[in-house]
């Protein structure tokens, strides 16, 4: 699994001209899976994720997490981030889980998150076309796969 975490002051996904989601401070996580993905893989996502300290604490240091700030996540499936660039300028997508395996593993992982976060979290539309917003925050942007959990 791949995920881009954003520290965020809002953010919201919009699916044909409706919000299906908007959250206030917190991580918008674009997620990715492919076939090789396990329930592990969701496990240690979301322990990293809830655990990962870049909010500020009260002397302007990133030192807190989301759970101690009871901040809120936005979770969006996002396949290109398994883009295959590498031979020409079309990427490739082959990297990518198929449907039936990633559509339960986004659903395991929005689960998980939201039991480790005490509350719902926003969530896109898997295989929509989706227009995501946001204000990103710092900036603060993590990259986590874990395939390189070392």
């Amino acid at each position: 699994m791949r995920a881009v975490i954003q520290r965020v002051s809002h953010a919201s996904v919009t699916i044909e001209g409706t919000t299906k989601s908007a959250i206030q401070q917190g991580f918008l996580i674009l997620l990715g899976v492919c076939d090789e993905d396990t329930s592990e893989d969701v496990d240690w996502l979301v322990r990293k994720i809830a655990s990962l300290r870049v909010f500020d604490d009260e002397n302007h240091v990133m030192n807190r997490s989301i759970l101690d700030i009871g901040g809120n996540a936005l979770v969006v499936s996002q396949f290109t981030l398994y883009a295959s660039y590498k031979k020409g300028n079309r990427p490739s997508w082959f990297r990518a889980g198929s449907h039936e395996h990633s559509i339960p593993l986004y659903h395991e992982f929005c689960n998980k998150l939201s039991e480790a976060l005490g509350k719902p979290v926003g969530t896109g539309e898997f295989g929509a076309d989706m227009k995501v917003e946001l204000l990103n925050d710092g900036p603060v942007t993590i990259c986590m796969d874990t395939k390189n959990k070392e």
